[in-house]
């Protein structure tokens, strides 16, 4: 006997429910082994769960060697409890000849909805990025942007070269006006 769609709907909604629920660090305080901040600098624990949409006018450019995949002064940063910035570039501002789709990959995100993902033209086999083409509600800003692994391309914010976050799965830009630990790292898994 095969489940109904309304059945179906029901384990979705529960299983988004849970996973939001999951998370005990939600940016209210500090935990005490957070690094403390410099003056400049953010703490990626005073950022909120559910995670915001901050707008960037700064630079932010991709690319792969020589390669130019994305330059905009119009990306929007996802900012999440534990992890560093992930950078959303408009569609416009990248040079979608570099990216094919990849149709078997996708995933779902209990704040974002369903991702879809993406690969350079000349390396098909590993994603380098993904997007949110019917995202949930509340981050409908994000529904003609792409995000980009820094683990992959080359990823900088005003000119500052952007180190990867320390995951295969986790994106996220970090960059020095950032203190952690950051979600990714080992021993990080509980968080």
């Amino acid at each position: 006997m095969s489940m109904g769609s309304n059945e179906k709907r029901k384990m979705r909604i529960d299983w988004l429910q849970k996973a939001r629920d999951s998370w005990s660090h939600r940016g209210h305080k500090r935990p005490p082994f957070a690094i403390e901040p410099k003056k400049g600098q953010r703490s990626v624990w005073d950022f909120p769960r559910p995670p915001i949409i901050e707008k960037v006018n700064k630079l932010v450019r991709v690319q792969h060697k020589e390669i130019q995949i994305a330059h905009s002064r119009n990306a929007l940063a996802i900012l999440e409890t534990a992890s560093p910035p992930t950078y959303y570039i408009p569609k416009e501002d990248i040079n979608r000849n570099t990216l094919v789709s990849i149709p078997s990959k996708t995933s779902m995100c209990e704040w974002k909805g369903n991702a879809v993902y993406w690969a350079l033209n000349i390396m098909i086999e590993h994603p380098v990025a993904w997007s949110y083409p019917n995202p949930f509600p509340e981050f409908e800003d994000l529904k003609d942007h792409i995000a980009f692994y820094p683990q992959r391309l080359q990823c900088f914010v005003d000119e500052e070269r952007v180190m990867a976050q320390s995951s295969a799965f986790y994106a996220g830009w970090i960059t020095t006006d950032l203190t952690g630990p950051f979600k990714g790292e080992p021993g990080t898994e509980h968080w």
